[in-house]
């Protein structure tokens, strides 16, 4: 089975519009993920990014106007502008690497659960209820919250120095077991092409 690293953070609206189709591909290709949640404000300082509020405005309005028309185009609810961003997300990423690691419930949907309280629900996705009501609905044990913390922020830690040794600077991003990089929702095209071997 073909392993796909797949680096994301828990506060990305691109994440979240990406969630059900790349669960469709992984589906169809058959490839094992490796769910690598990461700190991107981290990410985008060592890699020459700018957080969202540091930006240019006419940069902030049209990534807003963007993330409506993906939303619209994908049938996701979604509020551009939520309640509770930016939020912390480790809490809710040291809950994901918690649950790859106990297995038994549905990574795609703890996943896509937690991004949709942040982007569709107006939740607070470093609130402790948030994430063990996230972690329930997908077949996990709830108790997940708050256990493996140091574990959690070990690895947490390391899924960043691997993004960057592997190329890859902003969420969503795939990473293909011969090195490949694919960047944002709008090249999950370009990644089941790949995928299939022809390209």
């Amino acid at each position: 089975m073909t392993r796909l690293d797949y680096y994301f953070s828990v506060i990305s609206p691109f994440t979240y519009l990406a969630g059900p189709r790349f669960g469709a591909l992984a589906a169809t290709a058959g490839v094992k993920v490796n769910w690598k949640p990461l700190d991107i404000m981290a990410l985008f300082d060592r890699t020459g990014g700018t957080p969202v509020g540091q930006r240019h405005p006419s940069r902030q309005a049209y990534r807003l106007a963007d993330i409506a028309r993906q939303a619209k185009r994908a049938g996701l609810p979604v509020n551009p502008q939520p309640a509770y961003f930016p939020a912390n997300a480790a809490p809710a990423s040291y809950a994901i690497i918690a649950a790859q690691n106990a297995g038994g419930g549905d990574m795609f949907a703890l996943v896509q659960s937690l991004l949709a309280a942040v982007w569709a629900d107006e939740k607070n996705v470093a609130d402790d209820a948030v994430i063990k009501a996230a972690l329930e609905a997908a077949g996990f044990d709830p108790g997940l919250a708050d256990s493996g913390l140091f574990t959690g922020a070990e690895i947490y830690g390391r899924n960043l120095e691997e993004a960057v040794a592997a190329g890859v600077f902003g969420s969503p991003s795939w990473v293909a077991e011969d090195g490949a990089v694919f960047w944002g929702q709008d090249r999950l095209d370009d990644l089941r092409v790949h995928l299939a071997g022809e390209a």
